[in-house]
């Protein structure tokens, strides 16, 4: 029997909803990330500080750090990986907030245009801004001593997932920037979870150097096991566990926190 014609007409009217939506975050997108080639700067921070920790934790803390099987610096780039795009997720929080204090969101609300385009469009933007990031850590990690031991494809891989991380928590930032009155608010607000879980994991040293009681919270930890992770991939070991860990934790905090700040964006922008 032929399909009911409400029945297709519904479906012409959500593929026409779904082009419209890309179609509007990609130009999303594109805004944001002129905004790096207006002002470099923006994108030189961006750089400068990972680049900072990298080559700090390699050459002043790397002969102190005992106990991590093999050479520091391949123990140390996959943490400075994920503490990159998690610094870097700050970003989004603050991008958003400043834009609706400045009354930018007024501007896009008058537009015929999808309003979780706009949330789409930052995240999508930083994210790519993360994954250069990342490259340009692994090639500073190559210059002073880094090598993806396991071989190229898990250091692909090991490099995807950085980024995806880094995606998971643009939203979870997207989400604390909403509730933030403005942009100062909103980094103060990123880091006090930020530099907590960055810090108390296996970014920069191994768990077991830590105390007992902060050695449990590191092992649950998302960045710690995201790092390992990352290390597993690079440095070969057993990666299985570690994997199915960090990609439902990515799924997971990305439909959780996207669904979050979708709809708060559609309350604060009525």
């Amino acid at each position: 029997m032929p399909r009911p014609l409400s029945s297709e007409t519904d479906n012409i009217v959500h593929l026409n909803r779904l082009m419209r939506m890309t179609r509007d975050s990609v130009i999303i997108t594109r805004r944001n990330l002129t905004k790096y080639r207006r002002v470099p700067s923006l994108l030189v921070f961006s750089t400068i500080q990972p680049i900072m920790f990298l080559l700090l934790f390699t050459y002043v803390f790397g002969g102190a750090v005992k106990g991590v099987g093999g050479s520091y610096v391949n123990f140390l780039v996959p943490g400075i990986l994920i503490q990159a795009v998690t610094f870097g997720c700050t970003q989004t929080g603050v991008g958003l907030a400043d834009d609706m204090q400045k009354g930018m969101m007024d501007r896009f609300r008058s537009l015929p245009m999808a309003r979780s385009a706009v949330l789409a469009g930052r995240t999508l933007s930083d994210s790519l801004r993360n994954f250069f990031v990342v490259v340009l850590m692994i090639g500073v990690g190559y210059i002073i001593g880094f090598r993806f031991q396991a071989g190229i494809v898990p250091g692909i891989a090991a490099m995807l997932i950085a980024v995806g991380f880094g995606f998971s928590l643009t939203w979870v930032s997207a989400l604390v920037g909403l509730y933030a009155k403005d942009a100062e608010s909103a980094g103060v607000l990123q880091f006090i979870w930020i530099f907590p879980l960055t810090f108390a994991s296996s970014a920069f040293v191994p768990i077991a150097t830590m105390p007992g009681w902060l050695q449990a919270f590191a092992r649950v930890n998302p960045i710690s096991n995201a790092v390992l992770c990352l290390r597993a991939l690079s440095n070969g070991g057993p990666t299985l566990d570690y994997l199915i860990y960090t990609l439902m934790w990515i799924f997971i905090t990305t439909l959780i926190a996207s669904s979050l700040a979708v709809t708060l964006f559609r309350r604060r922008s009525r």
